[in-house]
């Protein structure tokens, strides 16, 4: 016996937009690999932060853009599992049969659109007598919407993209549900040259410096009354990602959550551990957790997309240093808005920016210590010195320094000492505030202003 399927499904346009808005802000790098992905037979997996613009981008961008192809209106099966009236979906068995019923023509091919994927609940599968199954086989007495999606993707009428905004169920377990069946593709908030874009030419400069207090979150970018723009931020991050995490991990100590969230926010850029992470909890908030649930909620904010984590690597030892760590937010404005729009030292907003675009452009990128042996009192000392990012290339290598300023030869001397003592003839960048363009020095460190970064393709 088929199971029912609801008469009315909903697709709803998210960022507060509909799909006759007169402000559309493209974005050509995203419908280029999703074109690129098209009828390959992998299942397209979108994810990022929510509110960032994923369903906006599948549900307006590359549906207009496959439209603009020929595509047909009857061509597409779309599911919002946000929406209450879809709550049916939330059955992946629901979900499959109701996917099914639309695609029966197996001469016509269709484009399955689901957001927010990971809202299906797993369901236990009656025909299976759990007697005879293995401890370690236990998932096999449920259907979850990985199961689906692999019943999908062997149809070959089917062309099925989906959302989500948990990094745990839809990035890890990729690898172990679809092997090589699948396709990633990560979205960002909205970066400094789709923002500069968008912004009918206002000064360049203007626009980075409300960039870095108000980030790139598409409807706070497009809201102009600045108080508006605030509060929801504040909202968003509170009544939605926050709110997210204390219901999916069901999580009893929010006051934890949220303290551990502010001290994050408040040392963005800096070493740290959940050791002390937890020391600071406790001097300065009051507020008693342990290392393991400190790591436990950094973990909670990594897999929701609030964060980016960055692991040390050792240049001359050639590995990595796990016991330490630094976390970047990925949306300066929902940092800003947590904390009151207080604690905005331009310098560490600055090398936040710079790292999540250099994550923004596909890079794998590390936090960079050189070990250097120096004379201190009178005694050889070897310390650690830092490189603000290692962007790796394979065997090759391109050093980072995050610089506000470099106006003193003092200041020169303190922002190039790590990068020669890398020893190596690898690329090395500086970056500092403002518009200057790339040049080069007498010992090949290249020089470059932030916003020709932004807005170039290269990063030299």
């Amino acid at each position: 016996m088929r199971r029912h399927i609801p008469k009315k499904v909903a697709f709803a346009t998210k960022m507060g937009m509909k799909k006759n808005t007169l402000m559309q802000i493209e974005r050509p790098s995203y419908i280029a690999q999703l074109d690129s992905y098209s009828w390959n037979g992998n299942i397209k997996i979108i994810t990022g932060l929510r509110r960032c613009g994923k369903s906006f981008l599948l549900s307006i961008l590359y549906k207009n853009h496959l439209l603009s192809k020929g595509a047909k209106e009857e061509d597409f099966i779309e599911i919002d599992l946000e929406d209450r009236e879809n709550s049916d979906y939330l059955n992946p068995n629901v979900l499959y049969d109701y996917v099914i019923s639309k695609s029966q023509d197996s001469n016509k091919r269709y484009y399955v659109f689901i957001d927010e994927i990971q809202r299906c609940y797993r369901v236990k599968n009656s025909d299976i007598d759990e007697a005879l199954v293995p401890e370690e086989d236990r998932d096999a007495l449920y259907t979850s919407f990985y199961d689906i999606l692999n019943s999908f993707r062997k149809r070959e009428n089917l062309d099925v993209y989906v959302t989500g905004s948990n990094s745990k169920m839809l990035s890890s377990d990729i690898v172990s549900y679809f092997r090589d069946r699948s396709d990633e593709i990560r979205v960002y908030p909205l970066s400094f040259a789709e923002c500069y874009a968008a912004s009918a030419g206002r000064d360049k400069m203007e626009v980075l410096n409300d960039y870095l207090v108000y980030g790139g979150m598409p409807k706070a970018f497009l809201e102009k009354d600045i108080s508006k723009r605030k509060q929801y931020l504040k909202e968003i991050h509170s009544r939605v990602y926050l709110a997210d995490i204390v219901e999916r991990y069901k999580l009893k100590n929010d006051v934890a959550l949220d303290a551990v969230t502010n001290v994050v926010y408040s040392a963005i850029g800096s070493l740290s551990n959940p050791k002390k992470l937890a020391d600071t909890l406790g001097s300065v908030a009051q507020v008693k957790v342990t290392n393991k649930t400190v790591k436990s909620y950094l973990d909670y904010l990594v897999d929701a997309y609030l964060l980016a984590e960055a692991d040390r690597y050792d240049v001359k030892g050639r590995r990595y240093l796990n016991t330490i760590k630094k976390y970047y937010v990925m949306d300066l404005g929902l940092r800003n808005a947590r904390l009151n729009f207080r604690q905005q030292e331009r310098s560490h907003l600055m090398e936040n920016l710079i790292y999540i675009e250099l994550l923004r452009r596909g890079l794998s990128v590390d936090v960079g210590m050189v070990p250097v042996r120096r004379e201190v009192d009178g005694r050889r000392q070897q310390a650690l010195y830092e490189i603000d990012f290692i962007v790796n290339y394979g065997s090759e290598k391109i050093y980072i320094q995050s610089a506000l300023h470099i106006d003193t030869e003092e200041k020169k001397e303190q922002e190039l000492f790590s990068l020669r003592h890398t020893q190596d003839f690898f690329r090395k960048v500086v970056i500092t505030d403002g518009y200057a363009q790339p040049y080069h020095d007498e010992e090949g460190i290249t020089y470059t202003g932030i916003i020709p970064f932004l807005l170039g393709d290269e990063i030299w």
